[in-house]
């Protein structure tokens, strides 16, 4: 119930953001590489991960993002992402950039194998395609660092929402 409240909030978010601005003018060819800090969260389960990576400007407002993200062993159990993702991005002002998202990737689950009183009990790796819904936020620090965070729906399972804040350096 939650998860579907979450999944509506941001994608009326985006479509609204995504209606009520102008498009404007990127860089076409600029290329950034980064990290990011992430929350990821499903019906019962939550967790942190670590990620890098790759973003480049196609056209003016339209980039591409290629991230790899590790989520940290949790409950015996972690698991990876690795995502493409397209951006249309929203020049606000002379700073901040928004943007909507879409990505297709693929998620990797492994579970340990436990012990119980002897008794083994798990254990097994699967991988899946996800599809991702989303939106986020540029704001430079520099002419050369970015920070940026956004809010990203991807459906495995019953649905993963992820939070996440990074920091990109344009090269």
């Amino acid at each position: 119930m939650k998860t579907e409240f979450l999944r509506r909030v941001a994608i009326v978010a985006i479509v609204a953001l995504t209606m009520s601005l102008p498009a404007a003018a990127q860089k076409k060819g600029d290329m950034a590489a980064g990290g990011n800090l992430l929350f990821g969260t499903t019906s019962g389960y939550s967790n942190l991960g670590i990620g890098a990576k790759f973003l480049y400007n196609v056209t003016d407002p339209i980039r591409l993002a290629g991230e790899f993200d590790y989520f940290l062993k949790k409950n015996y159990v972690n698991f990876w992402d690795f995502s493409v993702y397209g951006h249309y991005l929203f020049p606000i002002g002379d700073k901040i950039a928004v943007y909507p998202e879409v990505g297709l990737g693929v998620v990797g689950v492994t579970a340990s194998s436990v012990s119980i009183m002897g008794i083994k009990v798990g254990g097994g790796t699967d991988t899946k395609f996800a599809l991702s819904l989303g939106g986020g936020v540029d704001y430079p620090l520099t002419s050369n660092l970015t920070l940026n965070g956004g809010l990203r729906f991807k459906t495995i399972t019953d649905g993963w929402f992820n939070i996440f804040a990074g920091i990109a350096y344009k090269f």
